[in-house]
């Protein structure tokens, strides 16, 4: 996890399963300009992701339409945009940071080693809170998952794992979780690195990480935590390609709205009624 300035604590980081509600209550974006200052926030929006050229300006009239006056879209679609020094002052003073969704390794590979990548990790230690949905959850962490097989039972070889942001290294996250089916991958992705948190994540579904490691769920869906603090045994060492990976040990939640997770107790509390 990055440094954090001196201080100041780290912002929340805030990982979005897809598809959240952007006509209705807006529960989650509605969160997320309220921590980032309300009225006074500063959001700097980053559609990199996505290859629709109307992304950053429909997440701009939504933040415009929730109150926030200072919004900014980074025109990031390459390399060189995004060691562009002008694109960095894009972000100064910002209090939320928003990914767009789309695909995670357009932004492992353009924002990768960039200003601009350097620039959210420094925002972030100073304060600023970053969101990212779909894509831009996936990539919010040091670990990615770039792709992988739909199912229910970890398989050997089927998911390809790439670098993220680095805004945390305690989680690894899969987004459009119960609608994909993507149970399998996330094991799959635990049992080549046990030392993380599995985060699934439903659409419309959002998880507030606080500096202090804990989770908040926020939204309609369900939160999947899979947790192998625990785990006695694993067959990835010597499992060939395709074959399934027996795991022993594993702790599994399923958490809704209001609900809260310790990431360093691995302790979960329920959000009630």
């Amino acid at each position: 996890m990055p440094s954090t300035s001196p201080g100041h604590q780290r912002g929340y980081v805030i990982p979005i399963g897809g598809a959240e509600d952007k006509f209705g209550d807006r529960t989650i974006h509605r969160r997320f300009v309220e921590l980032a200052g309300g009225a006074d926030a500063r959001i700097a929006v980053i559609p990199t992701a996505s290859r629709l050229p109307d992304t950053g300006d429909r997440y701009h009239k939504l933040f415009t339409d929730l109150g926030v006056e200072h919004i900014r879209v980074l025109d990031v679609e390459g390399r060189r945009e995004a060691d562009d020094p002008k694109n960095c002052e894009l972000m100064d003073g910002a209090t939320g940071i928003f990914m767009t969704g789309g695909n995670q390794l357009r932004l492992s590979t353009i924002l990768g080693g960039t200003l601009v990548a350097r620039r959210i990790r420094e925002c972030h230690s100073q304060g600023c809170h970053v969101a990212g949905t779909s894509a831009g959850a996936a990539f919010a962490s040091e670990h990615m998952i770039a792709f992988g097989d739909e199912g229910s039972r970890p398989v050997a070889g089927k998911v390809t794992l790439a670098p993220g942001l680095g805004l945390t290294n305690r989680v690894i996250v899969d987004q459009h979780f119960r609608q994909r089916n993507r149970l399998g991958r996330l094991l799959t992705a635990l049992a080549y690195n046990p030392f993380l948190t599995g985060i699934g994540l439903d659409e419309d579904t959002a998880a507030f990480i606080n500096a202090d490691r804990v989770i908040e769920v926020v939204g309609s869906g369900v939160l999947t935590v899979v947790d192998v603090s625990d785990l006695q045994h694993s067959s990835m060492d010597r499992a060939h390609e395709g074959e399934p990976v027996e795991l022993i040990g594993i702790k599994l939640h399923m958490l809704r709205h209001g609900a809260r997770y310790e990431l360093d107790t691995h302790i979960a509390h329920s959000g009630g009624n």
